[in-house]
């Protein structure tokens, strides 16, 4: 019947108010798993707020906010932050920029490199987050979780002898920027801020590293690909060993000699199923330490990992300089 019809178009019509907050004070507010999927989101005028986008989205503004806890799930495009101050988030993105901020203190994951723009005082560390939506959240929005170079901030509008941004500390506790949703229906959601769960590798981004020693692993594209790179990680930093940074990117053969060098007829054949992942480890004895953890725990899976220390630095140095250039650094 008619009626039917005019009640569905209307059921499949987006409307605007629903994902939008708008001029809100001293308020916790928030979208569960499932209901921004993939639309647009606006943030604009809030005050004393804790907001949280438990969910993906195409692109995000957030307009004058003050004194806000924002957490923003997987963002397909961009996010852009303008005219805010004193706000502290947790952000995943494609692409991340502030224009005309002050303060923000920003757990960030970003695939490409975050941009301030006549900003101050604003402050980065790496995204540490879980619960059980989140890791298809990030397939929906095309993030991958090697994907992150949080730390590697372009300041469009540098002020000479100033410095506009640094990193958090290093032992900085997420619960203490954005504290847990306190609201009935928010509390639903199974959320852990513990590093060893985040869906995002911790790395240390442009951290002062601790040693002069690196070690490059790469895995190649297979059912168990983020499973196997995890467990590594693990491994490692249950050694004692630092995550530099990670990166997912396609080789084609020509990257492979370039990279991989003298091993790289072995691993040719392994680049057509899909993306490799790589690794970046830091700390004396890596090599030696990486090569060990997988002669033990990853027998018969084929992975590159640097021959030597001296190898090492030459290894991470040449696909870096690869995937920066593949990525459009």
């Amino acid at each position: 019947s008619k009626c039917y019809f005019n009640k569905l178009s209307q059921e499949g019509r987006i409307d605007p108010k629903d994902y939008t907050f708008s001029g809100l004070k001293d308020e916790t507010v928030g979208r569960l798993p499932g209901k921004v999927a993939g639309q647009q989101f606006v943030i604009q005028d809030c005050e004393n707020c804790s907001i949280y986008i438990f969910d993906h989205s195409a692109t995000i503004t957030v307009d004058d906010c003050i004194n806000c806890q924002i957490f923003l799930g997987p963002i397909k495009g961009s996010v852009f932050f303008r005219d805010c101050k004193d706000c502290k988030c947790i952000v995943a993105c494609q692409q991340f920029r502030t224009r005309d901020c002050r303060k923000l203190e920003v757990f960030l994951c970003c695939a490409t490199q975050p941009i301030i723009e006549s900003s101050t005082g604003m402050k980065f560390g790496c995204f540490q987050y879980y619960y059980p939506e989140l890791a298809l959240q990030f397939k929906d929005a095309g993030l991958s979780i090697f994907n992150n170079i949080w730390s590697n901030i372009h300041d469009f509008t540098p002020v000479s002898g100033e410095n506009n941004w640094g990193l958090l500390p290093e032992n900085a506790v997420v619960q203490d920027y954005v504290p847990l949703p306190s609201s009935e229906e928010l509390k639903a959601v199974r959320i852990s801020t513990d590093a060893t769960r985040s869906i995002i590798p911790i790395t240390r981004g442009q951290r002062q590293k601790s040693s002069d020693e690196s070690c490059l692993a790469v895995f190649f594209a297979g059912d168990y690909t983020t499973a196997n790179a995890r467990k590594l990680i693990d491994e490692m930093t249950g050694k004692g060993f630092q995550l530099v940074q990670t990166k997912e990117v396609s080789m084609k053969a020509e990257d492979a000699h370039r990279v991989f060098q003298q091993c790289a007829s072995e691993f040719i054949p392994l680049l057509e199923k899909g993306p490799v992942v790589a690794l970046e480890f830091d700390g004396d004895g890596a090599v030696e330490g990486c090569q060990s953890t997988i002669n033990d725990v990853f027998s018969g899976t084929k992975i590159f990992v640097s021959e030597s220390k001296a190898s090492a630095s030459q290894d991470v140095d040449n696909f870096y300089n690869f995937a920066d250039m593949q990525m459009g650094m």
